[in-house]
């Protein structure tokens, strides 16, 4: 089995559902600290800080530092910051993503003269918000969400996500965003760039799909698929392009560390 250096790992039904860890995810992390080997969280959520991420993280037992957590948001802010820095931006979404656009130091305004059009997950979203933001891309702003997954899941059910709410603007602009997080590529060499290993050397683990293991397929790098979360085992077959390595949990995975 081929030895990986570097690993990206998916969260939410990776390293835990919800608010609960899932079982192989401690030993899983403390195997790979005890082998000295890289690894970086990549999470398409957009609504948490690095700072919350890795809290969240350590209060169950999960190793993480602010250091190797890569979000969707950092991800939009930093190539938001490459196309053009000190951008104005105008931004719906939460604190997460709010904080990353400011720590990069772009400017965040409220109105539609700005640069950049910035959508990410929205649980307090308002016809006004989504105006300025149609009439901010008619005037010529740069269309950027940080995710495309139409719905999320939830103790009640599948809510709507961030690309629900950016469709909207879609529709009512004909403008098309550049889209960042998984399955994207974009994202992926932000988190390649934080856990410091080639592509050949790394292995990116996930539970969905039509994210986690396609962000891997996108940018050339092997995967992992595991099944403690959104994609049941019982699609494997049926899965046109099969990922690189699969198991029912992370700890049919120790032993190949």
């Amino acid at each position: 089995m081929k030895q990986y250096k570097g690993y990206i790992i998916d969260l939410d039904g990776t390293m835990y559902r919800g608010n609960e860890v899932i079982d192989a995810a401690i030993p899983f992390i403390q195997t790979l600290i005890e082998n000295d080997l890289s690894y970086v969280f990549l999470t398409n959520n957009s609504t948490m800080t690095l700072e919350q991420v890795a809290h969240k993280l350590t209060c169950m037992g999960i190793h993480a530092t602010t250091q190797n957590i890569c979000t969707t948001s950092m991800a939009t802010a930093t190539y938001i910051k490459s196309k053009k820095p000190h951008a104005r931006c105008y931004v719906i979404g939460e604190e997460g993503l709010r904080d990353a656009i400011k720590k990069e130091g772009l400017q965040l305004v409220d109105d539609e003269n700005c640069d950049f059009v910035v959508v990410g997950l929205d649980r307090s979203i308002t016809y006004e918000k989504l105006a300025i933001g149609s009439l901010a891309l008619n005037r010529g702003a740069e269309f950027v969400s940080t995710n495309s997954d139409v719905a999320i899941p939830s103790e009640r059910g599948l809510l709507p996500g961030n690309g629900s709410l950016t469709s909207v603007l879609t529709v009512a602009t004909g403008k098309k965003p550049t889209f960042i997080g998984k399955p994207e590529e974009i994202i992926v060499k932000e988190a390649l760039k934080l856990v410091g290993t080639n592509h050949k050397d790394t292995l990116v683990i996930g539970d969905n799909y039509e994210t986690d293991i396609k962000a891997g397929l996108n940018a050339g790098i092997d995967t992992l698929m595991v099944f403690t979360g959104v994609t049941p085992f019982e699609t494997y077959e049926t899965l046109a392009t099969k990922p690189t390595h699969y198991v029912k949990s992370l700890k049919e995975w120790i032993p190949y560390i």
